[in-house]
């Protein structure tokens, strides 16, 4: 089965280790992962500028090795990224911010991104939210 997964919420939450355990899961059963969209909250848990008290997983850090790991599509809504000051080198240059706080393995990219993922997938799994 083929999914996309959507991330609504921040690292911190314990959505955001769901829905990991789940992508963990899948990829274990043999599943494939279209794409990863991480939007509203869920653009914290790319964000490279998160620290993690030491008595905490850091989720975030799990994420970004399990999108290295396996060479997912890691993907960031530019929008909610931009609204909560998460910035590659080039849309920090953009806006003229000395704060880089998202690189390599994640990218930006617009809501676009998720509606094509959900064209790929069999099934979107969405987590955390409002």
């Amino acid at each position: 089965m083929k999914f996309a997964i959507a991330l609504f919420s921040a690292a911190h939450a314990p959505s955001s280790r769901r829905a990991l355990l789940f992508a963990q899961a899948a990829l274990a059963g043999g599943h494939e992962i279209v794409r990863l969209f991480f939007y509203q909250d869920g653009v914290y848990s790319a964000a490279n500028s998160v620290v993690t008290p030491q008595d905490e997983q850091d989720i975030a850090q799990q994420w970004r090795a399990l999108v290295s790991e396996h060479q997912l599509d890691g993907v960031v809504c530019i929008a909610a990224a931009l609204r909560r000051g998460v910035l590659n080198a080039e849309e920090a240059a953009r806006y003229q911010r000395n704060a880089v706080n998202l690189d390599a393995p994640w990218a930006l990219s617009g809501l676009g991104q998720l509606h094509d993922a959900i064209q790929d997938a069999d099934r979107l799994i969405c987590f955390g939210g409002p």
